[in-house]
């Protein structure tokens, strides 16, 4: 016999010589002492035929491999691991009685028409056959799991489960647009059929409806109290489904793509509606929700665009990421019982005119509302604390909007791109984060609060009709191009010190390729302000009123007293005020003074202070 030598690391053995040489070298092993595994293949294809001293085939062994035609798997095999013929070209194949366990994904969007199974078999993996051409399929007597999705998306159009089987996956047949009826051995203490239906043994479950159905309507039986998961998936023909009382639970996806569907009645019984349920059903143009119903999934009715109404009941507590996206919903009510507007929740429905946020609601997530082009009406209520990024971006009919004090955190580019005109902004906002309001061109005037420290990157990018900017005395930085182009800006009004930092290009004119005409306006008496900055002349702001400096460093307790400086216009004379109650003030002037021409400001010092248990101070013009 001849033999030839061959390294399989760590190990180094003898092997008989099965194949020439040339085509061994196709072939990559590994080992661990007991068992020989193939581990990758990288021939030209075709028919190929596994050495008879290979024990399992690993993991992606055959993955992609297009030019593969056909396979002999020896006796010798045990074992076939995940994906090992996945996407391959592979078109038949006998698996040997050697083998007990077909992996996830083994023969996954292979071109596989013929599959022999023997009856050693007890297991086959999730999504193992799916994507495949397989035709027909016969289920050993030998197996006891049909993992999830196991022959999704084949061209089988009947299946017959045996009596051994114990466990059954996730839409083991989702996808099979052939598939007329699905048939349980009576003999299974596990499962059972019922008109071509999949059901678990007491009728409670039903587990998948065949996908090639023609019905056009079906009743689901009052047994029923959960419909699995994509128990309906792709079940085009479906125009009507009657879901009785008994029913509490709809799985994820369980009417995922039933695009025939145009209405749906959810009835009080149901608690729950699952991720994705009536997702991308997209003639659906009606649906109701029991009253019972807490919870609405993820993407639960997302992309159904043509679903225009739906009434959101009060037991309603949570409601998933992207639960109406796209939908063509024209106004909505979210109830008191939901506390936060998931990421996503109504991205896209751009028919959306009108939306009454709950008194409960505490967040409003990412891109919430992003799109919604026809929203015009809209009140943020006090309970709303989180604005998330990009919430309102591209609200194009949403004219103005206040944000009450409640919110603490507005997300980068929260009103990008909204039509905008007017803009309150509460007192518990820290931060305008970058982009927050880019691209809003109907913006013409801006008070920023006095509770912000900070304006992002781009927070004002494109603002084309803003004309004029308060900043308050507590903003320190101002970020890169945070008003470029915002070509009608004629003035920022600092109320206090010249920020610490100033980004790059934060007042430029693209169209110009120049920086912008704007003027820097800043209060006597305050500090660090250039003549210009980033190319822009600065000038001090002549006030129509004297103003008490909260900023200046001589306010509050100094050696000669309680303190503070007063700035106005320069040789301007003003008297110093105080009282002891504001609820009925009687003021009595304490100072009368003229407002300094070097510097427009006047120094106050209240060395009596401590003779009253509170004071009260204003300044009036003479």
């Amino acid at each position: 016999m001849t033999t030839i030598l061959q390294q399989i690391w760590p190990f180094v053995i003898v092997l008989p010589l099965l194949v020439a040489p040339a085509a061994e070298a196709q072939f990559n092993y590994s080992t661990n002492g007991d068992t020989i595994t193939l581990t990758n293949y990288d021939g030209p294809g075709g028919a190929v035929t596994i050495s008879n001293f290979v024990t399992s085939i690993g993991d992606y062994a055959f993955f992609d491999c297009t030019s593969l035609t056909s396979v002999t798997i020896p006796n010798s095999v045990t074992s076939i691991g995940e994906s090992a013929f996945e996407s391959s070209g592979l078109t038949r194949v006998v698996i040997p009685s050697s083998v007990t366990t077909i992996a996830g994904w083994t023969f996954y969007a292979s071109s596989l028409t013929s599959v022999t199974i023997p009856d050693s078999v007890t297991n086959i993996g999730d999504d193992a056959f799916c994507g495949c051409w397989l035709a027909s399929v016969t289920i050993p007597n030998s197996v006891t799991s049909i993992g999830a999705n196991a022959f999704g998306f084949c061209n089988l159009d009947r299946v017959t489960i045996p009596d051994s089987v114990t466990n059954i996956g996730v839409g083991p047949f989702v996808y099979c647009t052939r598939l007329t009826a699905i048939t349980v051995d009576a003999q299974n203490s596990f499962y059972s059929s019922a008109g071509g239906v999949l059901f678990d043994k007491s009728l409670a479950t039903l587990v998948q409806y065949p996908t090639g159905n023609a019905a056009s309507s079906y009743s689901i039986p009052n047994s029923v109290a959960y419909i699995g998961e994509e128990a309906f998936d792709e079940c085009t023909n479906l125009t009507d489904v009657n879901i009785p009382s008994s029913v509490t639970t709809i799985g994820n996806s369980a009417f995922y793509d039933c695009w025939g569907l145009a209405s749906i009645t959810i009835p009080d019984g149901v608690t729950s509606i699952g991720d994705a349920a009536f997702g991308n059903c997209i003639y659906l143009g009606r649906a109701t929700v029991g009253t019972n119903v807490t919870s609405i999934g993820e993407d639960a009715f997302g992309s159904d665009y043509r679903l225009t109404s739906i009434t959101i009941p009060n037991s309603v507590t949570s409601i998933g990421e992207g639960a109406f996206a796209g939908c063509a919903l024209t106004s909505v009510t979210i109830p008191d019982s939901v506390i936060s507007v998931e990421d996503n929740t109504f991205s896209g429905c751009q028919d959306l005119t009108s939306v009454t946020i709950g008194d409960s609601v505490t967040n409003i997530g990412d891109s919430a509302f992003d799109g919604c082009w026809d929203l015009t009406n809209l009140t943020i209520p006090n309970s709303v604390i989180i604005i998330g990024a990009y919430a309102f971006q591209g609200c194009i009919g949403l004219s103005g909007v206040t944000i009450p004090n409640s919110v603490i955190s507005m997300g980068s580019g929260a009103f990008e791109n909204a039509g905008l005109t007017s803009i309150t902004i509460g007192s518990g906002i820290t931060n305008i984060e970058d982009n927050a309001f880019s691209f809003c061109t109907g913006l013409t005037y801006v008070t920023v609060p006095s509770s912000v420290t900070s304006i992002g990157e781009y927070a004002f990018y494109d603002c084309t009709h803003l004309t004029s900017v308060t900043i308050p005395n507590s903003v320190t930085s101002i970020g890169e191009e945070a008003f470029y182009d915002c070509q009608s800006l004629k003035a920022l009004y600092f109320q206090g010190n010249a920020p610490q930092y100033f980004g790059g290009h934060v007042f430029y004119d693209d169209n110009c390729d120049c920086t912008l005409k704007v003027t820097l306006y800043y209060l006597p008496g305050t500090t660090g302000w250039r003549t210009n900055f980033d190319g822009i002349p600065t000038a001090l702001w002549t006030l129509p009123n004297p103003m008490i400096l909260n900023n200046s460093t001589k306010f509050g307790l100094q050696p000669g007293g309680f303190s503070f400086t007063v700035s106005w216009a320069s040789n301007a004379t003003v008297v110093v005020e105080a009282s002891t109650n504001l609820a009925t003030p009687t003021w009595q002037p304490l100072q009368t003074n003229t407002i300094a021409a070097t510097n427009g400001v006047l120094n106050f010092s209240d060395p009596d202070w401590t003779s009253f248990p509170g004071r009260f101070y204003r300044v009036v013009a003479q």
